[in-house]
């Protein structure tokens, strides 16, 4: 049954591309003080080149008193001493294009940092001003408006409002933070603001990036009556009724206006519409139902937004199926690719999620009393997972280190971790530190490499296990992780499987596909079909007869297809 038809391999270079996130903190230190910087990203290019990626998502690297890691902007038109320079910036984006690595960067504007010029002014200029218009500020209800002004509770954990200190010493007004109170939400109904984004994104365009990555897309307009809501705030707005329980914090209508002024921009910089040469917003939405989602991406707003569902999926086949079928016809609906991606900086690696029971329940982090997770059957879950996902159509996100096959760390002690989720819930959240650990580049090296070969403490420590995944360990390796991840990557590019069409299989050599099997052809418009089979199940698969193998995740037994492994046929 055919869900989805094939593309022109011509399509713009979005609808199929893989795209790698770079965690700054964590992917190369240049200098020896222990935090990833952009000159080691990089000196790291040659890498990810090789690796095969088409573009890179770079996390925030803008001024910032990091305390949620640099969402929590200062300034948005400069790069913080942390990380680098302006001009470090530039020899990225150059050095980049000239090994046809496109780059994509981080931008936020649900909220700034309390420490930027504009919430300063606000502080300073007191209840009713016009700079505190720019950002949610209230007045407080009950006896002296001692009590916040609506029930709302943050994502990282308690209050979503802030009471200030006003210039005379007195307690004054309260400001929205939906995350950490060093995030104060912008208001996105304030003409300044709107100016503002806009000349952000001219910035780094005329620096030569070639989009971004829009963090917590479907949450910077709230419902301005603000009532209150039982609920607590997390990122995909709550359980139940999944079109009516989102909150009045999330996926309000006006969000869809903003991204149609910001895609004008985008679109204005590419005025002969080279598919080649667009300029791309990415959507981080988090939200209950594939066709909400897929409203951010009708065709004049955004170009891709992340596949959570895909993401968030138990191992198994009836789950992935329905998944990939919702996927697929969602996207099609608007014109738009499917985007799939399975870890990132804030949800648990896969390696590790996917040696865990399959509840259907997302863990947000794994600490030293967590349940924790089969190691060795996580590390082949995930391998099979990615290569089922790098044979589907449509464009494919991967996460700093997931090529090493890297595991979450597990046993981070509370006293060195950083998220605010843990401080904020006072321990009861573990939150996401554990997918944010430095990479081992080199197994003999100090910090495994990380600092290049310096001597230094990375800002989070890593396990000792890293130095089994580290690069140089895999690096021409047959069967290795990295070795598997350049195999699909250069097959996938081979076979325009980013622009093929999607048929699911009922037979595979004349035998019925079992259920707990996943088996589809993904065909592009001229050449040879490629077929791709994922076993679930306790039985093995026999390979058929009449095609050959192209990769496998795994081990092959004797022609056969054993649990948890996907393999590539033609």
């Amino acid at each position: 049954m055919t869900i989805h038809s094939p593309e022109s391999s011509e399509s713009a270079w979005w609808r199929h591309a893989v795209i790698y996130q770079v965690y700054p903190r964590s992917f190369a230190d240049s200098d020896g003080d222990g935090v990833g910087d952009l000159p080691g990203i990089t000196s790291r290019l040659p890498y990810l080149a090789g690796l095969g990626v088409d573009a890179i998502w770079i996390s925030p690297f803008y001024v910032s008193p990091m305390a949620d890691a640099g969402y929590d902007v200062a300034d948005y038109r400069d790069v913080d001493p942390l990380f680098g320079t302006l001009a470090d910036a530039d020899t990225l984006i150059a050095r980049a294009h000239e090994l046809g690595i496109r780059v994509v960067v981080d931008l936020v504007p649900n909220h700034t940092s309390d420490e930027h010029a504009w919430f300063r002014a606000a502080l300073a200029a007191g209840p009713g001003s016009p700079e505190r218009e720019r950002y949610l500020f209230r007045d407080g209800r009950g006896e002296g408006g001692a009590e916040p002004p609506t029930n709302w509770r943050s994502v990282f954990g308690g209050s979503a409002w802030t009471r200030v200190t006003e210039a005379d010493g007195a307690p004054g007004q309260w400001y929205l933070n939906l995350f950490d109170s060093k995030q104060p939400d912008l208001n996105w109904n304030h003409p300044e603001v709107v100016e503002e984004f806009l000349s952000i994104l001219r910035f780094w365009l005329d620096r030569g990036v070639d989009g971004f990555r829009v963090d917590v897309a479907h949450a910077l307009v709230k419902d301005p009556a603000m009532p209150d809501w039982e609920d607590r705030a997390v990122m995909a707005g709550g359980e139940g009724d999944a079109e009516h329980n989102l909150g009045p914090m999330w996926d309000q209508d006006g969000v869809h206006e903003i991204y149609r002024g910001w895609r004008e921009v985008l679109d204005s910089y590419n005025p002969e519409g080279d598919p080649q040469r667009d300029r791309i917003l990415v959507a981080e939405a988090w939200l209950p139902t594939q066709r909400r989602t897929m409203r951010y991406v009708r065709p004049d707003e955004m170009h891709q937004a992340f596949n959570f569902h895909f993401l968030e999926n138990p191992w198994t086949a009836e789950d992935l199926r329905t998944v990939i079928d919702r996927s697929l016809e969602a996207a099609d609906e608007v014109g738009a690719p499917t985007t799939w991606v399975l870890s990132n900086h804030d949800v648990v690696r896969h390696a590790s999620r996917l040696g865990l029971v399959q509840d259907g329940k997302r863990p947000n982090g794994i600490g030293p009393d967590s349940v924790q997770p089969n190691v060795v059957l996580g590390l082949r879950r995930a391998r099979a997972a990615t290569a089922l996902m790098l044979g589907l159509p449509g464009s494919a996100y991967l996460y700093n280190g997931e090529e090493l096959g890297l595991p979450e760390h597990t046993a981070l002690p509370g006293h060195v971790r950083q998220d605010p989720a843990f401080r904020r819930t006072q321990g009861e959240e573990v939150g996401r530190d554990g997918c944010r650990i430095p990479l081992p580049w080199s197994a003999d090296e100090p910090a495994y490499g990380f600092s290049g070969g310096l001597e230094s403490e990375p800002w989070l420590p890593q396990p000792l296990l890293y130095g089994l995944f580290a690069a140089d360990r895999q690096q021409g390796v047959p069967g290795s992780t990295l070795e598997l991840y350049r195999t699909l990557l250069r097959l996938r590019r081979e076979h325009d499987l980013g622009v093929g069409g999607l048929e699911w299989l009922e037979e595979l050599g004349g035998v019925p596909v079992a259920p707990q099997v996943l088996a589809f052809r993904n065909a592009r418009q001229d050449g040879t079909p490629v077929t791709v089979v994922t076993n679930l199940g306790e039985e093995p698969v026999t390979l058929p007869e009449d095609l050959r193998v192209l990769v496998c995740s795994g081990q092959l037994h004797r022609g056969t297809i054993h649990q948890d492994t996907t393999v590539w046929l033609a």
